[in-house]
């Protein structure tokens, strides 16, 4: 069910924002309590601001009112993915080296299934972690096919 609001909307959502010259990062069908939530959330180099957002909520709204692919009642929100931005692609993995990520696994590496370090390299599908444990660095090499979710992250 979800994964059809998903992919619908994505598909009405592209045009948009390779129009606007934005790029999507994610999209996210949820409920929250009794509520359900349509989540959308673009990007741009420089970051987005509210007039975009605002501009593509707007048609991305009128789109799905057209279709109408969502049976009960949700709210639509459009915004930028934040600080802690997903770290979906292998594309996005490539761009953020020597950023700090935050990553889960599906199944553990070295006995651990999260790591939070920096993004040392990405090659060959492999992200390379740099992490530490008390004082000592270490590093985990992580197949890509084995991260569950993965963000930036942001350290204080």
């Amino acid at each position: 069910m979800s994964s059809h609001v998903i992919k619908t909307t994505e598909e009405l959502l592209l045009p948009i924002v390779e129009e606007k010259n934005l790029e999507l990062v994610d999209i996210e069908y949820v409920k929250e309590g009794k509520n359900w939530f349509l989540r959308v959330y673009i990007d741009k180099a420089g970051g987005i601001d509210i007039v975009e957002c605002g501009e593509v909520s707007e048609q991305l709204s009128e789109k799905l009112d057209e279709i109408d692919p969502i049976k009960e009642a949700y709210f639509l929100e459009v915004s930028s993915p934040g600080v802690e931005r997903p770290l979906k692609t292998t594309e996005d993995f490539e761009k953020n080296i020597e950023k700090n990520v935050f990553v889960k696994l599906y199944e553990p590496i070295d006995g651990e299934k999260q790591f939070e370090g920096i993004l040392k390299a990405f090659h060959n599908n492999i992200a390379t972690i740099e992490y530490k444990v008390k004082t000592r660095k270490k590093q985990v090499e992580i197949p890509f096919d084995k991260i569950a979710k993965a963000r930036l992250a942001v350290t204080f």
